[in-house]
């Protein structure tokens, strides 16, 4: 499943493995003192439906298994590139960017040896909202073996904790016009289409 992760039994419960970052930021606020973005982050558990599922950075291994998730819609089949060395390369630069990004965090979302899921946060410093820091939420998707359970709902109410733990204020997104379903399952959520966007390819 792709944007459409859908609303099933709410999540049971979350935890996190290791200690979250030393001294709460006051949501909204950017982090002050050494801590930079999702410095800190540690792996954390959801429970839903009756099923364990470990919510983690993802590691350079964990390419191809994210690569296929992002082709495993209608639209990313379009989007993405094969198995090709020229694809592979393209995608490694790109996660290494993001892992030397602070300010990004790829998700792995794993039950037992498999990913099941992904997402990609970034905290994005903004002057506008009185200096408020925005949580973008982009590439969600919630592989076959673990839809109908609830789970895309426990990852976003995960991802708003995230957010806010790291400091963020305001949550966005942007989902393609044709995806109803997704328009349907973020306004469950609380999102409102308050803004058109925009897209330009530059190549």
């Amino acid at each position: 499943m792709s944007d459409e992760a859908q609303a099933g039994a709410a999540a049971t419960g979350g935890s996190r493995d290791e200690a979250s970052p030393a001294g709460p930021t006051p949501a909204g606020k950017a982090p002050v003192g050494p801590a930079r973005g999702f410095d800190g982050f540690a792996p954390e558990t959801l429970e839903t439906a009756g099923r364990r599922f470990v919510v983690r950075r993802a590691t350079e291994s964990d390419v191809p298994a994210l690569v296929e998730l992002l082709r495993d819609d209608v639209l990313g089949t379009a989007r993405e590139g094969g198995d090709g060395a020229d694809d592979a390369a393209a995608y490694g630069r790109a996660f290494a960017l993001i892992a030397a990004d602070p300010n990004q965090l790829l998700v792995a979302v794993e039950e037992g040896a498999s990913v099941v899921g992904t997402l990609q946060l970034s905290l994005i410093p903004s002057l506008s909202r009185r200096g408020t820091l925005r949580l973008q939420i982009e590439a969600v998707r919630i592989g076959a073996a673990a839809q109908g359970l609830g789970l895309g709902t426990a990852v976003f109410e995960w991802a708003h904790d995230c957010g806010r733990r790291f400091g963020a204020g305001l949550a966005q997104l942007t989902t393609d016009r044709s995806r109803t379903d997704a328009q349907r399952f973020y306004s469950r959520l609380g999102y409102e289409a308050s803004h058109e966007g925009l897209k330009l390819p530059l190549k």
